[in-house]
């Protein structure tokens, strides 16, 4: 059986090359996972007064990741960091039910600029990292897209043979990191 993933777009806007990279994604590794692309855009700001009782969508959300076997992650970079609306999501789930708690995360980003993602990256990855969000994110594969523009075709799809290779290694790698880690547990 494939392992199902849940693919977080971390962006509200309504044009996002990170929710097109997603999607490339789960239509290019359909033999290997399934992938539920999850949007972020319904998820209110994060409120302390609403811990007890977060809203409904957040539970969803908290579910979906807690059925899944493991967590992908499309970070976009805003100001050197993950957007608010992402840290605002990682917030609620980590205040009330930890769904993250040792779920296997892969980070990917697409970017406009040369050096990809890799400060939102870094951020998100220290966010993961820390205690109330505890999630097991893979080492040294980060998939960095930059120059996105010129990186999918009119259909969505990379057009770049080396960055698909390289997509795929992280891909599997992930794969790997994921059974490594399970079995671990049993």
């Amino acid at each position: 059986m494939k392992p199902t993933l849940i693919g977080i777009v971390g962006s509200n806007a309504d044009f996002s090359f990170n929710r097109i990279l997603l999607k490339f994604m789960k239509q290019h590794f359909a033999e290997k996972v399934n992938i539920e692309i999850q949007e972020i855009n319904e998820v209110p700001l994060f409120c302390e007064n609403g811990m007890k009782n977060p809203p409904a969508i957040v539970n969803e959300m908290a579910d979906k990741i807690e059925a899944a076997n493991g967590v992908i992650i499309a970070a976009p970079e805003y100001d050197h960091a993950i957007p608010a609306a992402l840290k605002s999501v990682i917030e609620w789930l980590s205040s009330s039910r930890h769904p993250f708690d040792n779920k296997e995360v892969m980070i990917v980003g697409a970017s406009y600029g040369i050096q990809g993602t890799v400060r939102s990256q870094m951020n998100l990855r220290q966010i993961l990292d820390s205690p109330g969000v505890n999630a097991k994110v893979i080492p040294g594969n980060e998939f960095m897209l930059s120059n996105v523009k010129d990186k999918f075709d009119e259909n969505g799809n990379l057009n770049d043979e080396g960055t698909l290779k390289f997509l795929d290694t992280c891909m599997d790698n992930y794969l790997a990191f994921f059974s490594r880690t399970r079995n671990e547990l049993d």
